[in-house]
């Protein structure tokens, strides 16, 4: 994904490799709702990722969720 010259031309390096921690269930959720160009245009930092009503749904019943610990 980062080879496309869109990213290529917009973010440096250190852009590319930062990220958010995510559970693996709020990871797959995102990438449900969004595809990785509107990832990258629209909701590219966690502050924008907040503002998707999307996934204010999807933290809202995950606040509901028993939390596990893996083994």
């Amino acid at each position: 994904m980062h080879r496309r010259a869109f990213f290529k031309k917009h973010y440096d390096k250190a852009q590319l490799q930062a990220g958010i921690m995510l559970c693996k269930l709020c990871h797959k959720t995102i990438h449900r709702f969004y595809d990785e160009m509107t990832l990258a245009k629209e909701y590219n930092s966690l502050a924008f990722l907040l503002t998707s009503d999307k996934i204010q749904q999807h933290i809202e019943w995950a606040k509901k969720q028993r939390q596990t610990v893996p083994i």
